[in-house]
């Protein structure tokens, strides 16, 4: 494996300005906005360092106003909650003084429940069937790869690899592999925290794939509105994890895509919902 040009570590790493303010840096790759997923992982990363002994089961955010890679963002935490089960963190990200996205995350002290049943995992080829026959066919896919790993430190393989020449996928369910490029740590909050910056990646194309538009379209200006994570089981962000989207609905420039993320055993670790601009560029 080839090294990423970013570290992921790097950017999850924040820098204690004082109690409960944090600040990150933005990877140098030449991006005209800040990728939303750092800044969903990098406001995790600050809400976890405020408390101790108790995992995220949850986050709901909003993203207000595009990032600049150029400038640092800040990361102001407000503990809300310390009950004896949950604790509530409310974290608000700053450039030039203007909120930019804010994020609640809960935390749970772990228990046992009643009742445990998770939806099934989808039947599609393993990762390394689609690396040894299908990017093979399509040429001008060989480099996508090497630019997600360059460029958003994850390795990733799509299962309907022909969406990416502009094949309409009619139910709009559409299947990645994916993990972080590097090894990581093991500290199950990180790997939380990477799982949530890799959530934002691809979402939208759920929406998109109904049409036969690629990732790459330039006639379209996809962007994030909000974001909701759920964990629910214990993973490792640097072990395959299969991705399955869909998109429930589109109207008015907007549509809602949902995923759940998968281990390759089957279960069934987190599920996403995002709600997303789609719009024609004018």
């Amino acid at each position: 494996m080839s090294k990423s040009l970013i570290d992921l570590l790097d950017i999850l790493d924040l820098q204690s300005i004082e109690e409960n303010l944090f600040r990150g840096d933005s990877p140098n790759i030449g991006s005209q906005r800040v990728f939303g997923g750092q800044i969903i992982g990098q406001a995790m990363v600050a809400a976890c360092r405020t408390l101790e002994n108790r995992l995220p089961h949850s986050l709901h955010c909003y993203f207000l106003l595009p990032g600049d890679p150029e400038v640092p963002i800040i990361y102001r935490v407000k503990p809300l909650r310390d009950g004896r089960s949950y604790s509530t963190r409310r974290v608000t990200a700053i450039q030039r003084g203007k909120a930019i996205f804010c994020i609640m995350v809960s935390f749970h002290a772990e228990e046992q429940g009643t009742f445990n049943h998770q939806e099934k995992i989808p039947d599609v080829p393993p990762p390394e069937k689609i690396t040894a026959e299908e990017l093979p066919k399509h040429l001008m896919l060989d480099e996508t790869p090497q630019f997600i790993r360059r460029y958003y430190a994850l390795e990733l393989y799509s299962v309907e690899i022909d969406r990416y020449v502009g094949q309409a996928i009619d139910d709009g369910r559409v299947h990645f592999w994916m993990k972080t490029a590097a090894r990581l740590p093991d500290n199950p909050a990180l790997h939380m925290c990477a799982l949530a910056y890799a959530s934002d990646y691809s979402l939208l194309d759920a929406a998109m794939a109904r049409y036969g538009r690629t990732p790459f379209d330039k006639r379209m200006m996809p962007a994030s509105l909000d974001h909701a994570m759920w964990f629910h089981r214990p993973f490792r962000a640097d072990d395959w994890l299969l991705y399955a989207h869909d998109s429930p609905s589109a109207q008015g420039g907007r549509c809602l895509t949902r995923g759940m993320i998968f281990k390759a055993d089957g279960t069934l670790v987190a599920s996403v919902a995002q709600e997303g601009s789609v719009r024609d560029r004018r």
